[in-house]
Order: structure tokens, then sequence, then C-alpha cells
């Protein structure tokens, strides 16, 4: 249970950090997209746990990433690795998960659904 507090408040930091910490592209890309605004915070935790830590998203968040748009998406990420509490990641595997959470959930959402 803790370590969902701590993600929580990396996510609330993500969140509000706001443009001082981002380029001026990516901060630019989320003000102009409303990107902080398309997710709800317990999808933002799937997702960012899925691409930061270990952990799966739901198809509901990944309805709401997709949602959400690869441009926002990549912004936001690239957004979170220019924040000095993620300096001792790899930004390619991080990068790299991005894309892979972003085409699972595009797969996901794009298949047909069973039928009945």
């Amino acid at each position: 249970m803790a370590s969902l507090n701590v993600y929580s408040a990396l996510v609330v930091l993500f969140l509000t950090s706001g443009a001082a910490m981002a380029t001026k592209e990516n901060g630019q890309i989320i003000k102009d997209n409303n990107c902080e605004t398309k997710m709800g915070l317990p999808c933002v935790l799937e997702a960012f746990t899925s691409i930061f830590e270990t952990g799966t998203i739901s198809s509901k968040c990944c309805g709401e990433l997709v949602g959400l748009g690869k441009v926002c998406h990549s912004a936001l990420v690239k957004r979170a690795l220019e924040n000095p509490l993620f300096k001792d990641l790899s930004p390619a595997r991080i990068i790299a998960k991005s894309i892979q959470t972003w085409n699972n959930c595009l797969a996901l959402i794009d298949s047909p659904s069973p039928s009945a």
C-alpha cells in the first residue's frame, strides 16, 4: 500500500510540475492540447506504473490512454523524464515501454470485441 502512495505522489508531482520543468516544446504541446485533463487519476496511475515501473493497464484505462492521443502521451512521458526524480532511469528504456504500452492499448482498443 505504501508503494501506491509513492506512485500517487509521483503522479501528482508529474501532473502539477507544469511547463516550468518541461521543455518549451513539450510544455506547449501539453498546454495546447489540454493533455493533463483528458485522463482520470486512476488511469493515469495505471499508465504511469506500466511505463515507469512494472504493471499492467486495464482495457478501460487503455481506452482513456488512446483517447488522450499519441501526441499528448508522448509529451507527458517526455516531460516526466525531464523531472529530476527520474534522472536515474534510462530514457531509452522508458520511451520503449511507453511505445509498447501505447501499441498494446491501441491494439486492444482496435481489436473487435468477441461476440456473445
